[in-house]
């Protein structure tokens, strides 16, 4: 393929009757599409597989009990409740602004079947905010709710931080080229792929004490349907790589500064303070995923594997599987999922 320019870069018609919808002449991007669902027969197997797991792991986050929950919370320290609190709210900026992003990431993507995965993780992120509001409604007073939403008002640390996520999106809409696009699409990666996680061990950490067991059983829910998105962005992106103009150079920075802000931030709402984690721990985790997330690309580890080869929070991983109740299976970095069905259980995961 020639050299991408800017208008390379113009969304998909809504219908286009002079498209080829033949499977040999597919592509994800910038092919000649009529824009019609033809799922058929596909290019892009991999995608259909995808996009089933996605929809058959549909759950109802008022379905999942918080009653243990609203007296829990008042159990906590001081400083566990202003980390379940910031980081509740960190969670729904992040849940937020992908429900805004991905569209236009989609608006260039012609093969329908991978199409239509996106289109489910728009739904899905809708999905756990309002997961989130469920959790802030039911379990934190009415009168410190507002300090929840607006926690990014009043944290400069995290206003920081979601300005920075957000400028790495906002630039491919002002300024639409190969090139802001590839680094919008790293960065939905990143998000997908480190950002949640230490949130997620925050909370598994407080259930694995006998705490807050309802928000976690949420939030294992959410951290499935986060892995399939994760599998989605390891297909799209080395696809990405070999279109979209790039260095190696520059993945390696995106992941390197991505890791800095995830510590700065996690260590900033969660530090030392809590029983379970410390700032040694949050900088060998973060730094492990970032690793993991790097070779799933076809890129070398970033960090020392010597240093970073495993995870400390190996019994929290565990925690996370919780008795299997929805017969799911899938490698809890990797994210290859093997198998979903619906249940109003809460399943998890095991490593491979």
């Amino acid at each position: 393929m020639s050299a991408l320019t800017q208008k390379d870069m113009l969304a998909n018609p809504i219908f286009n009757p002079y498209g080829d919808d033949k499977i040999e002449n597919r592509s994800i991007w910038f092919g000649n599409t009529t824009n019609l669902m033809q799922l058929n027969d596909v290019r892009y197997s991999w995608a259909i597989g995808l996009y089933q797991q996605m929809r058959e792991n549909f759950w109802i986050p008022q379905k999942l009990d918080l009653t243990q929950d609203v007296t829990d919370y008042w159990n906590l320290t001081t400083e566990e409740r202003r980390a379940y609190d910031g980081i509740l709210s960190y969670l729904t900026f992040l849940d937020s602004v992908q429900t805004c992003n991905i569209p236009h990431i989609k608006s260039c993507v012609t093969a329908p079947e991978v199409s239509l995965c996106l289109a489910e993780q728009i739904s899905q992120e809708g999905m756990h905010n309002q997961s989130y509001q469920y959790i802030i409604e039911t379990v934190i007073p009415s009168d410190r709710r507002s300090r929840v939403y607006d926690f990014w008002r009043t944290d400069k640390v995290l206003a920081d931080r979601c300005e920075f996520i957000a400028r790495l999106y906002q630039n491919y809409i002002d300024n639409p080229s190969p090139e802001s696009y590839f680094v919008s699409l790293l960065a939905d990666y990143l998000l997908e792929g480190i950002y949640f996680y230490n949130g997620f061990i925050y909370f598994y950490n407080l259930a694995s004490r006998m705490l807050m067991p309802g928000s976690a059983d949420i939030f294992k829910m959410i951290n499935r349907d986060e892995l399939s998105h994760v599998r989605l962005y390891q297909k799209l992106v080395p696809e990405a790589m070999r279109l979209f103009p790039h260095s190696v150079e520059q993945i390696y920075e995106m992941f390197d500064m991505a890791v800095k802000y995830e510590c700065q931030w996690t260590n900033h709402i969660v530090g030392d303070n809590i029983l379970g984690i410390t700032s040694a721990s949050t900088e060998q985790y973060t730094k492990y995923l970032a690793n993991i997330r790097l070779r799933s690309i076809g890129l070398e580890p970033l960090y020392s594997e010597d240093t970073y080869k495993k995870s400390p929070y190996k019994h929290l991983e565990n925690f996370s599987d919780t008795k299997n109740d929805g017969h799911t299976k899938a490698n809890f970095f990797e994210a290859g999922v093997t198998s979903y069905v619906m249940s109003s259980g809460v399943s998890g995961w095991e490593e491979i």
